[in-house]
């Protein structure tokens, strides 16, 4: 069966699917607009679920444009394809459109706030299930960062790798905080390419660190810089009507010790 999620007393919670049969779960592939990115975490309030992707996968603005205070985007209220779910979801959170509207000015937000909450359609929500595939969790929100050499766990297949599940999960390193904690610059052994943009990293424990945004040329190249989930979700609660939204902890336990192929 399905676990249950301790919901909102306002509104009844969720069932959700079994992570093993789930069509619907993070990793999954996103389009918005045509433009191929991959789901993270799951996200739950009162009265919906909704799965993350990162904010400039409905950019409009090319690949080189990444700051968030001036890089064109969709609108929302945009369509948003999720695999495995029946209808279209609905994008009702950009955090560069916010940070826009507010008129940000802090140079590491507007660089690495990188989150949109696709909200999914009530008949999809019995198909859902908010594990990470291969490792489990997540256990929580890491609000604390990375220290160097910290293992951090990622799953993510972009249609670039052809269907080839094996490289799907990923394990690397932290190589240390950046942003003044607003990103994590991580390198794996398959390191992130297009389409894998908004995978969900978790940290040692299995708690929800962050979202992949960009591919880095240093320190190391192709790295990684995973915008940090928790300063994320706090924007959202600060400067958005979707203050009651919270990260939804995986129905299977984290695992670090299932080695990945890649």
């Amino acid at each position: 069966m399905g676990s249950p999620v301790a919901g909102d007393a306002a509104g009844a919670a969720p069932t959700w699917a079994p992570a093993a049969t789930a069509k619907i779960h993070p990793g999954v592939q996103v389009f918005t607009n045509g433009a191929q990115c991959t789901a993270n975490f799951v996200f739950t309030d009162a009265t919906n679920v909704y799965i993350g992707q990162a904010a400039h996968c409905s950019g409009t603005g090319g690949n080189t444009a990444t700051n968030g205070c001036t890089s064109g985007s969709l609108p929302v209220g945009t369509p948003v394809q999720v695999t495995g779910a029946s209808k279209p979801g609905v994008m009702v959170y950009n955090s560069w459109l916010t940070m826009q509207a507010l008129h940000e000015a802090d140079p590491n937000t507007c660089q690495y706030n990188d989150l949109a909450l696709v909200r999914l359609d009530p008949n999809d929500v019995a198909n859902v299930n908010p594990s990470i595939p291969h490792w489990g969790g997540p256990t929580g929100i890491n609000a604390a960062g990375t220290r160097v050499g910290d293992f951090v766990y990622s799953d993510g297949n972009s249609e670039l790798r052809g269907g080839v599940t094996q490289l799907s999960p990923k394990q690397g390193v932290s190589l240390g905080d950046a942003g003044a904690g607003w990103s994590h610059t991580v390198y794996t052994v398959t390191p992130g390419i297009p389409g894998d943009s908004g995978s969900a990293f978790l940290d040692p424990t299995g708690q929800a660190l962050g979202i992949l945004s960009t591919v880095a040329i240093a320190p190391l190249a192709g790295s990684n810089g995973v915008g940090d989930v928790s300063r994320e979700v706090a924007y959202l609660h600060a400067h958005s009507s979707f203050t009651t939204v919270q990260l939804v902890p995986g129905t299977v336990p984290f695992n670090s010790n299932q080695a990945p192929a890649g």
